[in-house]
């Protein structure tokens, strides 16, 4: 950011009250008081104020109300913003397919709308970004958190929902009517379309037939990119960096559209080491092997999972798909029960490590390892409404 830097008196800060956002070193005694003007002159009003030891964040509005009695320096800010991700702009995308559609710095400016989210979700602020628009969520697979964290996202933004919980049996694709004829219907009722599908490449099929965005929330054994959003969004938030990790993925990697979108994002990152540790059934496809590979990312498969879980900053656990071995019944009690994470693994495990789970999980984690801290699959789940309130938020009304 380039700045020219010019003295003003604390007064001057007073123009910016509705605008203020503060800021407390925890390490030191200062709150930091960052006010941002919009419109043409774009200027930011940086203060400082030494803080008495039992005076908190809820001092800044006294902070800056006080500031006629020049008890610190303010400083004004001509910024130049070169981002792209500026607040107005429309956002890059226009549906969300897939997870290669995702760069790094976009990925950071989403994740960065929500952690904003998690402040508008716990304290109401701005809950009617959304007012006025209205979201349909047409399911043709059963879902629990991914519909419900897509509804509860539209409702705090302020947006209203229409739904489908079943569109496989209770919509006219029972009668057979093909899937562009019900997006270019559903379109007309809606402002956005989320859709899960059980065959892969449905997504961008709605995506090619629709005027409004389509948002992928799993298209059979294709891709889940809004679940490997709110993955890498969690290591991040868990392990404190997404750079130089060690990420073991476990279980259904054949037919898992999670560990397959998160592949992809995962290649994002520097010096990122993934092992597969699945049954011979359902080990990883070739396309994300190739894939990793032309991006530099080292990969290993191994059919110890103790070993790899000693290594790993993430254990990320799937289930063994049953719906996605068809009549072959005996495939999947082979590779069922394989691999647990249960107690021993957590012996192994470092300290700073976490297990995830997409969920729902059936006996692939046992329920004592729910009270470990590192267990981290509940927490994950809940970043899903930041992301898919971020995600929502930007598509309809942008950046």
């Amino acid at each position: 950011m380039a700045a020219s830097s010019l003295l003003f008196s604390s007064q001057g800060i007073m123009s910016f009250h509705k605008t203020t956002m503060c800021y407390k070193d925890f390490r030191s005694s200062y709150l930091d008081v960052v006010c941002k003007q919009s419109g043409r002159s774009n200027f930011m009003c940086l203060a400082r104020s030494r803080l008495l030891p039992n005076e908190t964040l809820s001092k800044c509005e006294q902070v800056v109300k006080f500031s006629q009695k020049n008890d610190f320096l303010c400083r004004a800010l001509k910024v130049e913003n070169s981002s792209s991700f500026s607040t107005g702009k429309k956002f890059q995308l226009d549906d969300v397919i897939e997870a290669q559609q995702f760069d790094r710095d976009i990925l950071s400016a989403i994740f960065e709308v929500a952690r904003g989210m998690e402040k508008i979700e716990k304290n109401s602020l701005g809950s009617q970004i959304l007012k006025g628009y209205l979201m349909a969520t047409l399911f043709y697979e059963p879902s629990t958190r991914t519909r419900l964290s897509f509804e509860s996202a539209m409702k705090r933004l302020g947006g209203e929902v229409l739904t489908t919980e079943n569109a496989r049996e209770f919509s006219s694709a029972a009668k057979g009517e093909t899937l562009e004829d019900s997006i270019r219907t559903v379109e007309g009722y809606s402002d956005i379309i989320v859709m899960r599908h059980f065959e892969s490449g449905a997504a961008k099929r709605a995506a090619a037939t629709a005027a409004i965005p389509i948002i992928n929330a799993g298209d059979g054994p294709g891709q889940h990119p809004t679940q490997a959003l709110l993955d890498v969004y969690t290591i991040e938030r868990e392990i404190g960096k997404l750079d130089g990790i060690r990420v073991a993925l476990v279980g259904d990697l054949a037919n898992g559209r999670t560990v397959r979108s998160l592949a992809y994002l995962l290649a994002r990152y520097n010096d990122v080491k993934i092992y597969f540790v699945s049954p011979d059934a359902v080990k990883m496809k070739d396309d994300i092997k190739d894939y990793l590979t032309s991006k530099k990312v080292e990969w290993e498969e191994s059919g110890d999972l103790m070993e790899v879980a000693s290594k790993c900053d993430v254990l990320y656990q799937t289930r063994i798909q049953r719906e996605r071995f068809g009549e072959r019944i005996d495939l999947y009690e082979e590779a069922r029960g394989k691999y647990i994470v249960d107690h021993h693994v957590l012996d192994v495990m470092q300290k700073h490590a976490v297990v995830m789970h997409p969920l729902p999980r059936l006996d692939e984690i046992t329920v004592d390892v729910d009270g470990d801290p590192r267990a981290a699959y509940f927490r994950q789940a809940k970043n899903g409404l930041y992301i898919r309130m971020a995600l929502l938020k930007l598509l309809l009304v942008g950046w």
